[in-house]
């Protein structure tokens, strides 16, 4: 039991807004690495366009109720692609802002050094308007909040709907993340880049990001394991009422309460491994310093060498270069493959770009107009 609203949803109700209920998630949001869409609470999350496919996580409820039309809109948190992923994945537009422009007070962490709550929505314009009323100063999430303020524009997010909102943008296609893409799914994105160019926009391929997503991942690990700890454990002393206090106490539940006697330790090798560090010490912190060194010399140094407003990426294939920096990513349906399963188009800028984000993704929605309901296949 919580003692208050988390800040979101505070800014929510005060905008008029009815709070259904709470969304299913991957479970200690896909800390516990289990299935995508899975938690103890709410069972398999599945994914409304074909049943049997992945609903992706962690925010997979936020996603599948967005898309099902469960709900007029939905919020999701991200610390790396877990609003982005499941956007994807479920047709909807998910916004993952900058770090610190929505406050992250009542929201369960994993490390404050990235985590972000961002809206997910069916249409982009939904979207902006739940961005509009969640932004802001929250004085239980005082540091970030504060330091991220400076980029909310006068007026508000709003005024950043154009339909012309790709005239004259540039934008970067780093081709390491297109690797691999299946042939249909790859034509489809060339086809978009040709639309974005129509619409006048100066779309630059080919570019190296110059820093590999494994090499993020493996600094990002270490760093977040320690930070979770730390940050669940904080969270839970502040709740007004649980049955467990602790990450140890969360391992000693999940042992007591197995799903069946075989799985006594199912899922839970990431929570020992956080529970088994010993806080911010000088590995930690050279991790944490190499992250945003990784993020100069990769995604920050990419986009002011070539002057660019925004990257594109398939899917959530860009989440772990936005995510050590702190940098927003806006993704918009792009297209479903041969078993009907949605795709996404990611456009990915710097801290402070929502504004230039939304209209290149607004723009790039009214043009194509790719998202339909989904039709609950097997």
């Amino acid at each position: 039991m919580v003692k208050r609203d988390a800040g979101v949803a505070a800014r929510l109700r005060r905008a008029g807004a009815v709070v259904l209920g709470k969304a299913s998630l991957s479970e200690w949001a896909n800390f516990r690495n289990v299935k995508n869409g899975w938690s103890a609470r709410g069972g398999q999350t599945r994914n409304p366009y074909v049943l049997s496919s992945d609903p992706c996580g962690s925010s997979s409820g936020s996603g599948v109720a967005a898309a099902a039309n469960m709900a007029a809109v939905t919020l999701g948190t991200e610390t790396d692609g877990s609003i982005l992923c499941p956007s994807s994945f479920n047709s909807v537009v998910g916004i993952k802002p900058t770090v610190g422009l929505t406050s992250r007070a009542g929201v369960v962490p994993i490390t404050p050094r990235q985590d972000s709550v961002g809206p997910m929505c069916r249409t982009v314009s939904d979207a902006v308007h739940v961005l509009d009323a969640i932004v802001g100063y929250d004085k239980l999430d005082a540091a970030a909040t504060r330091a991220a303020s400076k980029y909310i524009p006068h007026g508000g997010y709003l005024q950043f709907l154009k339909k012309d909102g790709l005239r004259g943008k540039r934008i970067g296609v780093p081709n390491v993340l297109f690797q691999g893409l299946g042939e249909k799914q790859m034509r489809v994105y060339e086809q978009h880049l040709g639309r974005m160019r129509k619409h006048g926009a100066v779309v630059i391929e080919n570019l190296d990001i110059g820093i590999d997503s494994q090499d993020i991942v493996s600094y990002e690990w270490t760093a977040m394991l320690t930070e979770f700890k730390l940050s669940i454990n904080e969270y839970l002393a502040d709740l007004s009422y649980s049955p467990v206090h602790s990450l140890a106490d969360i391992i000693a539940f999940n042992k007591a309460h197995p799903i069946e006697e075989r799985l006594k330790d199912f899922g839970q090798q990431n929570l020992i491994l956080a529970q088994n560090t010993n806080g911010i010490g000088h590995v930690e912190r050279a991790r944490i310093r190499l992250l945003k060194e990784l993020s100069a010399n990769g995604l920050e140094k990419l986009m002011k060498e070539h002057q660019l407003d925004a990257i594109v990426a398939p899917e959530h294939y860009a989440s772990n270069h936005l995510a050590i920096g702190g940098h927003p990513g806006i993704i918009v349906p792009a297209g479903y493959n041969e078993k009907g399963v949605p795709f996404g188009i990611c456009f990915g800028g710097l801290q402070g770009y929502e504004p230039r984000l939304i209209e290149m993704a607004y723009a790039f929605e009214q043009a194509t107009k790719v998202r339909r309901p989904p039709m609950f296949k097997l």
